[in-house]
């Protein structure tokens, strides 16, 4: 299998994570993609044009990136699962996750807006926007952390993934405000090795 990312993908990261978590890392061949690349096949293989795309053995195309897990979750060893099999618990990891996802969207659009707007046309009431929806996040989720007792679930490794990729991008600006995910991450950090082996680059 091939996963089309790029080093700092937030997105291609969990996809990573969940696979090293799952053992079915070493199936996957790892090539980079570059979404803004009108001659990349990515734009083939995924005609949204975005990443991370998983090229099965047969050819067929998976994304974005939940359904991606979703397929490795499926061929990984049953015993090992990154959602929940109790009912309630499933629910709230993927209402994490989709909470997680769209911090990471608003982040990446505010990243967008200064990366290719020219200084004058740039949106600043967007911008705002877009912040404010992670600043609420952020809010909710420092409020109260999820638990990490029990087992990692695709809730935990979407939000790491999150914070992880305002560390990148912002500076880590966040961290002053938010002590309770600071520890949250440390923790989660210390429990998953392999957010430390796929550490953003660029």
């Amino acid at each position: 299998m091939i996963l089309r990312s790029s080093p700092p993908s937030p997105f291609g990261r969990k996809v990573k994570i969940v696979a090293m978590h799952l053992g079915v890392y070493g199936q996957l061949t790892v090539e980079t993609a570059d979404p803004t690349d009108p001659n990349d096949s990515i734009r083939v293989q995924n005609p949204l044009g975005k990443i991370p795309a998983l090229v099965l053995g047969t050819g067929a195309v998976l994304y974005d990136s939940r359904v991606i897990i979703e397929y490795l979750d499926h061929i990984a060893d049953k015993t090992c699962s990154v959602y929940p099999h109790d009912t309630q618990a499933r629910f709230e990891a993927l209402r994490l996750q989709a909470l997680a996802d769209g911090m990471m969207d608003a982040a990446i659009l505010q990243v967008y807006e200064g990366r290719f707007r020219p200084a004058g046309t740039r949106d600043a009431n967007w911008v705002s926007y877009q912040g404010e929806k992670v600043t609420r996040s952020l809010n909710a989720v420092n409020a109260a952390p999820p638990p990490l007792d029990a087992a990692v679930h695709v809730g935990h490794i979407a939000l790491a993934c999150a914070l992880g990729y305002l560390d990148l991008r912002f500076d880590g600006a966040w961290r002053g405000s938010y002590p309770a995910l600071v520890t949250w991450l440390d923790g989660f950090a210390d429990k998953v090795p392999a957010f430390a082996a796929t550490a953003f680059e660029g």
